[in-house]
């Protein structure tokens, strides 16, 4: 399954065209890395994955609807997975882009 590229404008506008901001596919999706680190992405599965505080992951899962990320049977601490429907309106996916973001940015930026 290719990405929604409907879903991806919709994060792209909510990203912006930062000097910082880029945009890479990987993982079968769309990321928009922040500073060289993906903070979002439209993902192959569809819905989006979002790079979170890894401290602050299981209270996500907790208390929203992300799950965590797999990948090759592995989970990916600080990684989540938003499906299509828990991002339809806009400020579900507002919210979930800026954590993104804000967290990246409190990464040291990769040359």
């Amino acid at each position: 399954m290719a990405y929604d590229e409907v879903l991806a404008e919709r994060i792209r506008e909510l990203v912006g065209d930062g000097q910082d901001v880029r945009e890479q596919k990987m993982f079968g999706g769309l990321a928009f890395l922040v500073g060289g680190h993906m903070a979002v992405a439209a993902s192959g599965q569809g819905g989006i994955l979002v790079r979170v505080d890894p401290a602050e992951s299981d209270e996500l899962t907790a208390t929203t609807s992300a799950t965590p990320m797999e990948m090759r049977g592995r989970g990916m601490p600080g990684w989540l997975r938003v499906d299509a429907p828990d991002v339809e309106a806009e400020p579900e996916l507002a919210a979930w882009v800026e954590r993104g973001v804000g967290y990246v940015r409190t990464l040291p930026p990769k040359r």
